[in-house]
């Protein structure tokens, strides 16, 4: 993404978006091998923009990167540390909420849009730095009580008390394996 000797650019989250949704499909399509996928992965996941746009078109879109994981992507999303583990627990709380949602509204094709992105981010979640995903976690297990710094996020959505029941029992099942 940058040239020798500069720093590299960091993308806004709509061209991560695109980024991400063209090597996805280069290695769909057998042109993009596991290691310079990793290699792109990093870059991305180096900027908070471009993790966001990773996260949104690998955890939500048809692509089958997160369900056959590759050991060189996985290292590259584990050394992506806080950042990674921070958007990979809020994804996981806000399919788990959405999931909710589309159930009561009676949506099945949304519901089982949203359960495919909870289920690939608890999976992620358990190839990723065990201290860091267990601090998180807890972190945002004390808001759904509604204590600590996650109570803002949580409220921002307007999740109800269904939806924070749902969620901590999300955030509970990433350690049951």
């Amino acid at each position: 993404m940058a040239s020798p000797g500069t720093a590299p650019l960091e993308p806004s989250f709509p061209q991560a978006l695109e980024i991400a949704t063209q090597w996805l499909a280069l290695w769909e399509a057998g042109e993009l091998s596991d290691e310079v996928l990793a290699d792109r992965v990093s870059e991305l996941v180096a900027s908070r923009d471009g993790a966001r746009g990773f996260f949104v078109v690998s955890l939500a879109g048809d692509s089958p990167l997160m369900d056959r994981l590759p050991d060189s992507v996985a290292l590259v999303l584990r050394a992506g540390g806080d950042g990674v583990v921070d958007l990979s627990v809020r994804n996981l709380a806000m399919s788990t909420a959405m999931a909710v949602q589309h159930r009561r509204s009676g949506d099945g094709a949304m519901q089982a849009g949203s359960e495919r992105v909870q289920a690939r981010s608890t999976e992620l979640l358990r190839l990723l730095e065990p201290a860091l995903v267990k601090q998180r976690l807890e972190t945002l297990l004390e808001a759904t009580a509604g204590r600590g710094e996650d109570v803002a996020f949580l409220d921002r959505w307007g999740y109800d008390a269904e939806q924070r029941i749902a969620i901590t029992a999300a955030l509970l099942a990433v350690a049951e394996a």
